[in-house]
C-alpha cells in the first residue's frame, strides 16, 4: 500500500502543545513509513526533535503541495492557506476552538468564518466534536497524543514535602494559573506542607506571585519537561472551560501522578468514570485549595488516583492516536481515488 504523503502547516514553532502534538504525530507516521513535512514560518524547533522534512517559508503560498495527499492546518490562522493550496485535500486539525479564547474576541468573526470553510476536521478532544459541528458536519475524533517518554509503570517514593506542579503561562487566562496560585496559598494557610513547582513556556508575568514558588522553569525541552514531571508528586490543573484539551494533565496521568483538575468538558471527557483525577469547579481557588488539602492529606487517595490515571492515559499513547489518524487518512485517500476513477469512467 502506497505510503501517505502529508504536510502540516505551522504558524510558528514556539514551544506549545499546539506544536508539540503535530510533531509527535509526524514522528509516529514517519516510523510507519509515511512521508511527512512540516511547513512553517518558524525555524525547526530546538526544544523538541523532529524526524519530519522541514520547509521554512515566509508565506504558505510558497510551498508546492501538488505532491501531497493531505495538507493539515494546525491553527485557525493556517486553515485558509490549507484550503487555498489544497482544496479537498486540506484537513483542519483542531486542538481547541480559538473563538472561545478571550484574547481573540475582537477577531472571533474571522475565526468563525474560517471554521465554516468546508474542510473535514479532526479533533483531539471529544467536546470539540460538538463545537466544530456547529460550523461543518464532517468532524472526527482522533484523540490527543502524549509522548512515550512520559509513560512509566513504577512511580518512585514521594518527596517530603510533596512537589506540586502548576503548569502553563500566567499570561493566558484559560490556563487558570491565578486560580492555582490562590489554591496553593489557601492550602498553605491551612497548614498543608508542599513545594510549589512552576513551569511555563514564558517567563513569569510581572504580577505573578512568586513568594510561594520553590522552582520556576521556563521553556523546557520535551526531555526536560519529562524529567521535571517525573520529579513531581501532584499536578494542579486549574484550567478554564475554554481549554481545548490540557496536555500537561494527560502527561501527568501517563506518568502515574495524581491530578487535581477542574470540572471542565475536556478533563471530564477523558473517561466516563471520572475516577482518574480529583475534580473541583473551575474559577474557584478555594474549592481547588480544599481539593489540594484533600489530596495531600490522603496518601491512599493519591496512590489510587495515580494508578487509575495511568490506566486511562493509555488512550493517549502516540501509537493509539496515530492508529486512528492513519485509518482516517487512508480512508479519505481511498475514497478520493475511487471518486476520481468513477469520474473518468463516466466521462468516457
Amino acid at each position: 500500500m502506497r505510503p501517505l504523503r502529508i504536510a502540516y502547516l505551522l504558524e510558528d514553532t514556539a514551544q506549545s502543545g499546539g506544536v508539540r502534538v503535530p510533531l509527535a504525530q509526524a514522528d509516529e507516521l514517519i516510523a510507519r513509513g509515511h512521508r511527512v513535512r512540516m511547513v512553517s514560518k518558524g525555524q525547526a524547533p530546538s526544544w523538541r526533535s523532529s524526524r519530519a522534512e522541514w520547509f521554512q517559508v515566509s508565506d504558505f503560498g510558497q510551498y508546492d503541495s501538488s505532491g501531497d495527499d493531505f495538507i493539515l492546518a494546525t491553527f485557525w490562522s493556517t486553515v485558509t492557506a490549507a484550503w487555498e493550496m489544497a482544496g479537498r485535500r486540506a484537513i483542519h486539525l483542531c486542538q481547541g476552538y480559538e473563538g472561545a479564547f478571550s484574547a481573540y474576541q475582537p477577531i472571533r468573526a474571522r475565526i468563525d468564518f474560517t471554521y465554516a470553510l468546508p474542510l473535514p476536521k479532526i479533533v483531539v478532544a471529544r467536546p470539540l466534536v460538538e463545537i466544530c459541528r456547529r460550523f461543518t458536519p464532517d468532524v472526527t475524533y482522533i484523540g490527543q497524543a502524549v509522548d512515550d517518554e512520559f509513560y512509566r509503570d513504577q512511580v518512585p517514593p514521594e518527596h517530603d514535602p510533596p512537589r506540586v506542579l502548576l503548569a502553563g503561562q500566567a499570561q493566558g487566562d484559560l490556563k487558570g494559573v491565578d486560580d492555582g496560585y490562590g489554591a496553593v496559598a489557601y492550602a498553605l494557610s491551612a497548614g498543608a506542607g508542599l513545594s510549589l513547582i512552576r513551569v511555563s513556556p514564558w517567563p513569569p508575568s510581572s504580577d505573578e506571585p512568586l513568594e510561594n514558588v520553590e522552582e520556576f522553569h521556563v521553556a523546557l525541552s520535551t526531555a526536560e519537561m519529562t524529567r521535571l514531571m517525573h520529579s513531581c508528586d501532584v499536578l494542579l490543573a486549574p484550567n478554564h472551560a475554554e481549554e481545548g484539551f490540557g496536555l500537561p494533565a494527560a502527561e501527568a496521568m501517563a506518568s502515574g501522578i495524581p491530578c487535581l483538575v477542574t470540572e471542565i468538558p475536556s478533563y471530564l471527557s477523558f473517561d466516563d468514570t471520572h475516577d482518574y483525577a480529583l475534580f473541583r469547579p473551575a474559577r474557584d481557588p478555594r474549592a481547588l485549595g480544599d481539593g489540594l488539602l484533600e489530596l495531600l492529606g490522603d496518601r491512599e487517595l493519591r496512590a489510587r488516583v495515580g494508578r487509575r490515571a495511568r490506566e486511562v492515559a493509555e488512550q493517549f499513547r502516540v501509537t493509539a492516536v496515530v492508529d486512528r489518524l492513519e485509518t482516517f487518512l487512508r480512508e479519505r485517500r481511498d475514497r478520493a481515488v475511487t471518486a476520481s476513477a468513477q469520474t473518468r469512467t463516466s466521462g468516457r
